[in-house]
């Protein structure tokens, strides 16, 4: 048997098949994925010459995670920071690395990956960290699975329990919706007043509701939710004039905003939903 890696979603659901298939005959779910586990027999059961020997935690602070081989380049360690801000952040982490390790130790033989590499919503599907981000996302949470868990209107209190259900941080199971719905949604982590990242959905970006974060810093807008700093929690949304965050945008058009505390590093997260029909373009006016 071989694997696919020509990219990562197919990389990631070929072993999610594998894995899906053994829970059926055994009985069992295959959520959360055992990333630790499937680590140390990857090379087994491919016949890589290779393998991961080692899965550990380690006291990385600059590093969320990293992969090493050996002098010789036959084996590999997979190491993780323990101190990170949940089981979650961690499992996404080992399956990050994980990706690494299937897509790119035949180019280099050490990952160190820090915050910025690791869940950081690349758009770049050349950069190895956005194809390790892939990887895992597709793996810890696939996309056949998560659809069937959207019954209801999303609001943060679904999104933690499909966080829940795949044992990933909250940050990684919306962003993992964002890039799949065809809702107008925007994911936004901040603090100190102003944006940190922020990642919209196809049909929001097609709307032009987007924030340029590489350009400049982008303060969180007066009126908001997101603004409120004795509101700490909003987890179901409360409508608010779409102009709050996008002035030219049509005056009657509400959003849905929602707000919780991150699970990690103190940031808050706020989700943004936009009507179907909003768009978030200045109004064009005749000159």
């Amino acid at each position: 048997m071989s694997l696919d890696t020509s990219t990562p979603q197919r990389a990631a659901i070929q072993l999610y098949k594998i894995i899906d298939a053994y829970s059926a005959a055994t009985g069992t779910s295959p959520f959360p994925i055992d990333v630790k586990q499937l680590a140390l027999n990857i090379a087994e059961q491919f016949k890589w010459p290779d393998p991961i020997v080692e899965v550990m935690p380690a006291n990385i602070q600059k590093f969320e995670g990293a992969l090493f081989s050996n002098d010789r380049g036959d084996k590999w360690m997979l190491a993780y920071n323990d101190k990170l801000a949940s089981p979650g952040r961690i499992r996404f982490t080992m399956a990050h690395e994980l990706g690494h390790y299937v897509l790119h130790r035949l180019k280099r033989a050490k990952f160190e990956c820090g915050q910025k590499d690791v869940l950081n919503g690349l758009a770049d599907e050349k950069n190895i960290e956005a194809q390790a981000d892939q990887f895992a996302s597709y793996l810890l949470m696939p996309l056949d699975d998560y659809r069937k868990q959207i019954t209801t209107m999303v609001d943060f209190d679904l999104l933690g329990k499909c966080a829940a259900r795949y044992d990933v941080s909250l940050t990684a199971a919306a962003l993992k919706w964002i890039n799949f719905t065809e809702e107008k949604a925007v994911l936004i982590s901040h603090n100190d007043g102003f944006i940190n990242w922020a990642w919209s959905s196809l049909s929001a970006r097609e709307a032009g509701a987007f924030f340029k974060t590489s350009q400049s810093p982008i303060e969180i807008p007066s009126g908001s939710v997101a603004a409120e700093e004795s509101l700490k929690h909003e987890r179901l949304g409360v409508q608010i004039p779409l102009s709050t965050w996008w002035p030219n945008a049509e005056e009657e058009s509400q959003i849905r905003e929602m707000k919780i505390s991150a699970d990690q590093y103190g940031n808050i997260l706020t989700l943004l939903v936009l009507p179907r029909l909003a768009k978030a373009w200045p109004k064009w006016r005749p000159r």
